[in-house]
């Protein structure tokens, strides 16, 4: 793609939808030059899915195949064929609960973005905001990633640094953490948009 074509993203999530706001509030403000064209969960009435209506962008729940956990090969390559078709350039995963292996992988190289809720390598899965409170660790943050087949592994493209204050829980850093994730995310989009027009 060449920088002055819109960047067309594929939003994945499971839950209210906070950071694919933020992806649409840099395009609104012309921070980011992109196209979100579908929004996809795995979890039903997922309010992800009612932002991205509201603005009139084709949003599905993904078949998981009953699995509550699992991410089915069998639904990824359906996914994968189905991304592949609506010349998606980058998947970016905001809030998606299930790990992504390889048909997505194979499909999309060092094209899946995800915003994890600590500074990796430390605090990778869930509640990370939860890990650095029990560590007693001075700072905390977020992390936005490219995604291979581990959990939170994938290579690190951006950081943003929150410092856990001697009041905090893990409530009052998690909102923290979120305030940061928003601004970081639709910056490393825009960075990752540079590197596929190289």
């Amino acid at each position: 793609m060449t920088s002055s074509q819109k960047l067309r993203i594929a939003v994945l999530g499971s839950g209210s939808g906070s950071n694919c706001q933020s992806i649409f509030n840099a395009i609104d403000d012309g921070s980011l030059n992109a196209e979100v064209v579908i929004v996809l969960t795995d979890i039903k009435g997922a309010y992800i899915l009612e932002r991205a209506a509201n603005r009139g962008i084709r949003n599905e729940l993904i078949d998981c195949q009953g699995f509550k956990n699992k991410f089915p090969l069998e639904s990824q390559q359906a996914l994968a064929a189905q991304l592949t078709e609506l010349n998606i350039d980058l998947i970016c995963l905001a809030g998606f609960m299930r790990l992504v292996k390889h048909p997505l992988l194979n499909a999309f190289p060092n094209r899946i973005l995800n915003i994890h809720p600590a500074l990796l390598p430390a605090y990778p899965g869930i509640a990370a905001w939860k890990q650095a409170i029990d560590d007693k660790a001075s700072q905390a943050g977020c992390t936005v990633h490219y995604v291979d087949a581990g959990m939170d592994t994938g290579e690190i493209l951006m950081q943003a640094y929150v410092p856990v204050l001697s009041n905090d829980n893990a409530e009052s850093l998690h909102e923290r953490i979120q305030v940061q994730e928003h601004i970081l995310y639709p910056a490393a989009i825009k960075s990752a948009a540079a590197r596929l027009a190289l």
